[in-house]
């Protein structure tokens, strides 16, 4: 490998890997430039956003060793990247990550970075919030973020996905505004009502489940699969989210591709698909009075 001298050529030398090796993309790029980009700057500690002024830089001897060997566990092990940097990004926020948590990467991040306008018109206004599925705690954190006023619940079955979310609270300093809860759905959370309820749960169907690329197959299998039509988690939140919602509170629920069988699955709810970069079919938005 000594004709790999400069980042240029690391560069060059991962894209035409990954591509040989034809890696799924999903978790935090799309393609197999941008992943290289990313694991080539990370791997040297370089700001992520500054390509250009190192192009042409010469590696060392150890950080040619580093980079082969990133590049190496991504094809061979078919790892997502970011369980190899152990981070994942929404936006500017960063958040810690291994395999007890599926990659951040939910479209209601955007929304709430948004404050859910205009569907909430006064942020202040928002005291009480709720993650269900909150895995990474990345939610949680986004809500604290947009509405200053509000504490935030933030609920998972999984014990290892909430470790994951506290050190991510704690590297926020949010202890005293976020409180984590280990329950099964709204099991724990009897009698708390709330302004905001988000979701990003399970919503993988059989037949997706049985597709997947080995990249996601990394993931926890409780965070994706959700029975047949992906809609089996969905109905147990929405024969329960009335009792936790104040009046004109909302819930914002996302189901990925699954709008046909959410919509099917539930004929009589009149859902409000709501317009993100991914599309306006990933997530919908009711109103505690549209609710069972």
């Amino acid at each position: 490998m000594e004709s790999l001298v400069t980042l240029r050529d690391f560069l060059r030398y991962a894209v035409s890997r990954f591509n040989e090796a034809g890696l799924a993309f999903g978790h935090g790029t799309d393609n197999a430039y941008d992943e290289a980009v990313y694991l080539n700057l990370h791997t040297l500690h370089l700001p992520l956003a500054r390509l250009e002024p190192f192009l042409d830089a010469r590696l060392t001897t150890q950080e040619r060793r580093k980079v082969l060997d990133v590049i190496a566990r991504r094809i061979t092990e078919r790892m997502p990247a970011a369980y190899l940097t152990r981070e994942a990004w929404l936006g500017d926020f960063r958040f810690y990550v291994d395999q007890r948590v599926i990659v951040p990467r939910s479209h209601i991040a955007e929304l709430i970075q948004e404050g859910l306008a205009p569907w909430i018109a006064d942020p202040g206004a928002v005291t009480d919030a709720l993650d269900l599925c909150t895995g990474s705690g990345c939610l949680a954190i986004l809500l604290v973020h947009a509405f200053p006023q509000a504490r935030v619940d933030a609920v998972d079955l999984s014990a290892g996905a909430l470790e994951v979310a506290r050190r991510n609270v704690a590297d926020y300093g949010l202890e005293q505004r976020i409180e984590l809860l280990q329950s099964d759905l709204f099991a724990a959370l009897e009698g708390r009502r709330y302004d905001v309820i988000v979701s990003n749960p399970p919503y993988v169907t059989g037949a997706a489940m049985a597709q997947l690329p080995q990249e996601y197959r990394h993931e926890p299998d409780m965070a994706l699969a959700a029975g047949d039509d992906g809609m089996d988690i969905v109905r147990r939140i929405l024969a329960a989210a009335a009792r936790h919602l104040k009046p004109g509170g909302i819930l914002v629920v996302e189901v990925g591709d699954n709008r046909p069988f959410a919509e099917a699955a539930f004929p009589g709810l009149e859902f409000t698909w709501l317009e993100t970069a991914g599309g306006a079919d990933k997530v919908f938005l009711l109103r505690r009075e549209q609710l069972p």
